[in-house]
């Protein structure tokens, strides 16, 4: 896919990054070695030049305002001769020629300054050659004597040569240097395969923490990190399965008891049994979708999802306001009054709003079942510690049973029989989601009063409910 990120490997990235930074000293030594190497054997062969140039200036003489030289035979046959090299010289002034060869050039490139004169590479005679140039004044203010000593460069380029094989054991050392470097990575690497070995070899089902005490200790905050995912996801599956447990469980009695009702009805020897029956059937497909509808909301509850969650402000006045809405028939069925105690100013706090809608929602639908006829469940709210509470004048709770009625499956003790044990339960869960507290007490007129308390937030703009 395009979107997708392609695979790297970690041994080629090493090797890279580690070769890299070899590979530039190599490069670095041998740019460096050569222009030393050049560099130094210019100094001295030009040095040498010079010298035999200054020499020949040496035996320049002036006579009758004209310069003249004299070179002995055996001087000219000196400075020519060289078992490697060919040397050249010539002697002008003012363009004439007084003694040497003609044309060699008196400019060229790499040009070289030193306090007796210059030297500079050129061609003569079809061969590359080093040229030194002496000055020395004329016989007249404006005229000189140019002394050009030329030698061909077979004695440098050997000299240079020698100068960079000195450089060999240096580049030696730097391949095997790398070849170390690639060993040295593979080695490191090879408890990474290892590793991958081992848990190929493991069962696809298996999930067993990784052995960490073999690993180097750079490989231990993954083995860690590796381990804790798989305690994560072993308890998740841990939860998913005691849920579907919990569901098949659950389920059982409700589904029994509507295939029993169907064979009631469809025995029934006349239509009044039938709609007694079916008035049956229809409440218990009633309490068999609430059951459904709570053990849907259990299986959103894990608390691993919080991070997934999107808080908002929210006023919950006006949440609570909407939820009671959808409970005043079933109140009025009961003949209990439900009633919302809004204060001035809105009560906004961070929440989920559907979750929060939920744990409501269970709150009135206990309340109202635990409450007699003619009774009350009042909804009220604190604004300075952002609260919410559901009270009601039924039976109440005991002390001792105030903390085991927000276990699963944990009913009070004045039941009707209709309730599933799971309402308070999902009420605990949705607050711990939501960082708030439930607390249970008993309501000013005796009976049951659950208070859910938020964490204060700053002040913030409310989302409609």
């Amino acid at each position: 896919m395009s979107g997708t990120r392609r695979a790297w490997w970690l041994r080629r990235d090493l090797l890279i990054w580690l070769m890299l930074p070899l590979l530039a000293v190599v490069a670095a030594t041998g740019a460096v070695g050569t222009f030393t190497a050049q560099r130094l054997t210019d100094k001295a062969f030009d040095r040498w030049l010079l010298d035999t140039a200054r020499s020949v200036a040496a035996q320049v003489r002036f006579t009758d305002g004209k310069a003249r030289i004299d070179l002995p035979a055996a001087t000219e046959a000196v400075l020519g001769y060289d078992e490697i090299d060919q040397v050249y010289f010539s002697v002008s002034e003012a363009g004439h020629l007084l003694a040497g060869q003609h044309g060699i050039p008196q400019t060229g490139t790499r040009q070289a300054s030193y306090h007796a004169g210059q030297a500079y590479d050129a061609f003569y005679a079809g061969h590359p050659v080093r040229v030194a140039a002496a000055h020395i004044p004329g016989a007249s203010e404006d005229s000189n004597v140019l002394v050009l000593v030329a030698e061909t460069t077979r004695k440098r380029q050997r000299a240079q040569s020698e100068v960079l094989m000195m450089l060999v054991p240096v580049g030696a050392l730097l391949l095997a240097a790398a070849a170390a470097i690639g060993f040295a990575v593979r080695r490191t690497l090879n408890p990474l395969e290892a590793i991958a070995a081992r848990w190929n070899e493991r069962s696809h089902a298996s999930l067993q923490p990784i052995a960490a005490d073999d690993m180097p200790r750079e490989l231990m905050p993954f083995a860690t990190a590796l381990n804790d995912l798989l305690a994560r996801i072993r308890a998740m599956l841990a939860r998913e399965q005691q849920f579907a447990a919990t569901v098949a469980h659950q389920l059982r009695t409700p589904l029994a008891g509507l295939q029993l009702g169907v064979t009631r009805a469809a025995e029934a020897g006349d239509l009044a049994g039938s709609r007694q029956v079916l008035g049956e059937l229809g409440h218990t497909v009633q309490r068999t979708a609430r059951l459904v509808q709570q053990l849907l909301a259990l299986g959103r509850l894990d608390p691993e999802v919080r991070g997934n969650l999107s808080f908002v402000p929210t006023d919950i006045v006006a949440l609570a306001h909407d939820v009671g809405s959808t409970f005043l028939e079933f109140a009025a069925a009961r003949s209990v009054t439900l009633e919302l105690d809004a204060p001035a100013q809105p009560v906004v706090v961070q929440l989920q709003p559907e979750l929060f809608s939920e744990a409501l929602g269970n709150l009135l639908d206990n309340a109202l079942r635990y409450t007699p006829a003619g009774g009350q469940v009042l909804i009220e709210f604190d604004a300075a510690q952002p609260s919410l509470s559901v009270s009601d004048n039924g039976p109440g709770v005991p002390d001792d049973r105030r903390e085991a009625v927000f276990e699963r499956f944990v009913r009070g003790q004045h039941v009707e029989g209709e309730g599933s044990g799971l309402g308070l339960a999902i009420v605990r869960d949705i607050a711990t989601l939501h960082d708030a507290t439930v607390t249970l007490s008993r309501s000013a007129s005796g009976g049951a009063c659950v208070t859910i308390r938020f964490k204060r937030e700053g002040n913030e703009e409310p989302t409609p409910a």
